[in-house]
């Protein structure tokens, strides 16, 4: 726990058995961290079977492939089922550092923000980190466009590793986002629509073999699905449309 609050980490998994156990070991060694979910979005190799054996590990598995958007909306739900007061995702291919855990959690449990990324490019070196430069020049392309269109000022949007309150989560229409890659920006899109402010840590790059990444034609979608979220916000806030992912009653 952090401050008596309850710490869960909850990790979106898919194939993930090469790092599965070295991402939880560190996340444990943290101390901070009562709980761990494991979601399997159906596998194909070994994962559940490696995270049944780990101690303090909830596994929860969909029975068919149902994509990383809605891995994730299972994900929280498990999570505030459990009673967890800061929720942080972190991948289980050890892409994201687990050793920024106690951070992120601290600046959610001292009532400092209810949202915390952990940004690659916040401290210049993503490069350096072995980020593919087609993906960082487009990183910081939609970046610009979406802080026009949102209104608000992030390093990026398209980190995974994330920290949330248990307050903010329960306010998010996380069923009305995409079960695809662009869950993930339309939850940053809902947060700055409820009002909330998102801070930013610096997260060393690792990108390795072993890591999870999309091919060049689903980032092409991805962007475009990015770029289409925000001009969705910003057509809402100006009141031209209607839209579940942005309710007028937030």
């Amino acid at each position: 726990m952090f401050k008596g609050k309850k710490v869960v980490v909850v990790m979106p998994a898919y194939n993930a058995e090469m790092t599965l156990r070295q991402t939880y070991d560190e996340v444990m060694q943290q101390g901070v961290v009562d709980l761990v979910i494991v979601v399997d979005d159906a596998s194909k190799d070994n994962t559940v079977a490696i995270a049944r054996t780990l101690p303090n590990v909830k596994v929860h598995v969909h029975p068919k492939n149902m994509g990383y958007g809605a891995n994730q909306k299972t994900c929280y739900k498990l999570a505030l089922e459990e009673n967890a007061d800061i929720v942080i995702m972190v991948h289980p291919d050890y892409q994201y550092t687990p050793m920024l855990i106690p951070a992120m959690a601290s600046l959610i449990g001292n009532g400092l923000y209810h949202c915390v990324i952990g940004s690659r490019v916040l401290g210049r070196g993503a490069l350096k980190g072995g980020m593919p430069l087609w993906k960082y020049v487009a990183n910081r392309f939609l970046t610009m466009i979406e802080n026009v269109l949102l209104g608000i000022k992030l390093s990026e949007y398209h980190s995974g590793y994330r920290a949330f309150s248990r307050e903010l989560l329960e306010k998010l229409p996380l069923e009305a986002n995409s079960d695809d890659f662009v869950f993930d920006n339309q939850m940053l899109a809902q947060i700055a629509w409820l009002g909330y402010t998102i801070a930013e840590i610096s997260c060393p790059t690792k990108y390795f073999p072993e890591a999870s990444s999309i091919n060049f034609r689903r980032s092409v979608v991805y962007g475009f699905g990015c770029l289409a979220t925000g001009l969705a916000y910003r057509l809402a806030k100006w009141r031209l449309i209607n839209l579940r992912i942005f309710p007028r009653n937030a």
